[in-house]
């Protein structure tokens, strides 16, 4: 059974379980996208989690290349059509439960304990993107790639430089744990019903250890929400009115780190923002 066909989706899916667009279901259509993604992420030695398998597409192509799959679906509509689509294959587990709520620590070592390296794989709904990827990272699992298609606007943004024009905060936040790699474009008509935007498959490959080092991560990370919580603004004047911090002990900081107090937060690279946070800290003032 071809399953990115428009034809085989509507058969499987029927009337009663149709795409439900409060999950931001969308099933790919395009025969070519899966097994790249596939390849993209796992071989005979890697157990690889899967989050969102839609009607099995993904999940059938990772189960034909690693050791062991285990995918993470919310809608439970869908289990009929998986039983269905994935009955032949004995290396894939399916579990029914939210990602964002599931202790995924415990899933994968009750899971891949026979596994060399463990790796995450998804076509993820756009309105969910950032928080799964960050949930991901922060949580630390033992993961060593994550592979995942996103809308193409946001695989810009996840996988830009620091200091880029399209460098935001989830930037900033992905690059400390990961290294992000665009790995391919994929149109709307690759799905059915096709989005309003195009999709990208990105790569991110985890960091052993962060680029830099910081005095209190969750501060730094509050500080990085703040310096581009307002992009046209100063960082002067973004981080100080967020964060509450006095306008002339921020600019003691900029001068001490020989940046102008016009600067803006896409302008500093990893290591800027990580000195300014650590002299935050030094300082006490935040």
């Amino acid at each position: 059974m071809e399953l990115a066909n428009a034809a085989t989706v509507k058969k499987l899916m029927g009337n009663d379980v149709f795409f439900k667009k409060s999950l931001g279901q969308n099933f790919i259509i395009d025969n070519t996208v899966c097994p790249r993604m596939a390849e993209a992420v796992a071989d005979k030695d890697t157990g690889v989690l899967e989050i969102g398998p839609g009607i099995g597409v993904l999940t059938r192509e990772l189960g034909a290349v690693a050791k062991r799959v285990v995918t993470v679906e919310l809608d439970r509509s869908l289990e009929p059509i998986l039983a269905q689509t994935l009955c032949d294959l004995e290396n894939v587990k399916v579990i029914f439960g939210d990602a964002m709520k599931l202790d995924l620590h415990a899933l994968i070592a009750e899971n891949f304990a026979d596994c060399s390296r463990v790796s995450v794989c998804a076509n993820l709904p756009y309105y969910i993107t950032s928080p799964i990827i960050m949930k991901l990272l922060e949580s630390r699992l033992p993961i060593e790639k994550i592979v995942v298609m996103v809308q193409k606007e946001a695989a810009e943004r996840l996988c830009a430089e620091v200091s880029s024009r399209e460098a935001g905060a989830v930037t900033v936040a992905v690059n400390y744990y990961a290294e992000g790699e665009i790995l391919f474009g994929v149109g709307r008509d690759s799905f059915m019903p096709p989005p309003k935007v195009d999709s990208a498959v990105i790569s991110l490959s985890v960091r052993k250890q962060p680029p830099v080092a910081v005095p209190d991560e969750d501060k730094f990370f509050a500080l990085i929400k703040a310096c581009f919580a307002q992009r046209r603004k100063t960082l002067l004047n973004t981080v100080s009115s967020t964060l509450h911090i006095e306008k002339s002990a921020l600019a003691e900081c900029l001068n001490e780190l020989s940046l102008p107090e016009t600067v803006r937060a896409e302008k500093l690279t990893m290591e800027q923002l990580a000195a300014l946070s650590q002299l935050l800290h030094e300082k006490q003032i935040y």
